[in-house]
């Protein structure tokens, strides 16, 4: 996803549609580090944060939240959109960056973890991640849902959004892709359009994705020696496991830190 440098440098427009309230999110990491760690969350980092929803919203839930992105133009919207929140912002390569502190959860949303587009360089995210976690800390991945989005088939995925009279609309899978049945990789186009003062402008990007099953993620986990799965749920809600009914609205992956 960091190959969409020109969407991604309209950060209002891509806030516009993909805006949601994300308390819930936090409520969710919070109970999984009650259940799985044994005591309260104190701290997150959003890793490949965008606009920085969830560390925007931790931060004032009163958590040490800090937001990490690859795009600077993303940290900056983030920063003019919240200068109430207490985040730590910034720059950095989800393969490779040190914190100065750990924090106790890190989360990764709306799908980013799809950037990871080959076995080695997951291996070497979850080994980053664990390395800024502290004792039992957890790494918290939201994806889509399989039945709506795989190998077989990617579908269409549209997404709208209106704001001061301006309407966006962002369209992934125009390409209609077709995934290495091996590799899961894929080529996977991203079109914008922006009808603002009745012109209409549109930009698209491609790049290159894996899609991945709970099984590839437990696999790499176990083999970074680092992270190991702890559950699978289809909400954020621990009450939800990820099944095939409609409660399962995606697939949400709970990671623990290895002891070590």
């Amino acid at each position: 996803m960091a190959e969409h440098k020109e969407i991604y440098q309209r950060a209002s427009y891509y806030d516009t549609v993909f805006c949601r309230d994300v308390q819930r999110d936090i409520i969710f990491m919070q109970a999984a580090f009650r259940r799985y760690a044994g005591h309260e969350l104190t701290s997150i980092i959003d890793i490949a944060c965008g606009p920085g929803y969830h560390a925007r919203t931790a931060a004032r839930m009163g958590l040490r939240a800090l937001g990490m992105d690859l795009r600077p133009e993303m940290l900056e919207f983030a920063k003019q959109q919240a200068p109430d929140a207490p985040v730590d912002w910034m720059v950095g390569d989800m393969c490779d960056f040190k914190l100065d502190k750990p924090v106790d959860v890190a989360g990764c949303f709306y799908d980013s973890i799809d950037a990871m587009i080959n076995d080695e360089m997951m291996v070497e995210h979850f080994r980053a991640v664990a390395d800024n976690l502290s004792p039992k800390g957890l790494y918290i991945i939201e994806c889509i849902h399989p039945r709506d989005c795989s190998t077989t088939h990617y579908g269409l995925h549209r997404h709208r959004g209106a704001r001061d009279g301006v309407l966006v609309e962002c369209v992934i899978g125009t390409n209609r892709p077709e995934f290495n049945p091996v590799t899961g990789i894929g080529e996977v186009e991203f079109q914008m359009r922006i009808f603002e003062d009745g012109q209409e402008q549109r930009i698209s990007e491609k790049s290159q994705e894996r899609l991945y099953s709970p099984q590839i993620i437990k696999l790499l986990a176990e083999k970074s020696g680092a992270l190991n799965v702890v559950g699978w749920f289809g909400a954020f809600d621990l009450e939800q496991p990820l099944d095939n009914t409609s409660n399962s609205q995606g697939m949400i992956g709970v990671l623990q830190k290895v002891d070590g």
